[in-house]
């Protein structure tokens, strides 16, 4: 039985709760800054932008399975390219 979604919400929202279990699991790893959309955003930008016929098994075990370092390095990474652009918008001001 393939299970088809229509829209990435709609997805996001079936797999909510593996997303709430590696969230559970990264917080009591003392990675407290993370969200749930966090590691919604890596792996849509990381393992699924080319993904294609991913079923959602696949989905949830990638979900499980993310590599928490990279996870991590992601973030920081968003979050110094956000702290570079604010610096840079300031320095115009």
């Amino acid at each position: 039985m393939d299970i088809k979604f229509n829209s990435q919400e709609e997805l996001f929202t079936r797999v909510k709760p593996a997303l709430n279990a590696k969230l559970q699991e990264l917080h009591r790893l003392g990675f407290s800054y993370v969200t749930i959309n966090d590691i919604w955003n890596y792996l849509v930008e990381n393992n699924w932008k080319n993904g294609k016929d991913l079923t959602l098994s696949d989905i949830v075990s990638n979900i499980i399975h993310v590599d928490n370092n990279k996870l991590d390095e992601y973030i920081k990474g968003k979050i110094t390219k956000k702290r570079r652009s604010e610096d840079y918008k300031e320095d115009l001001i």
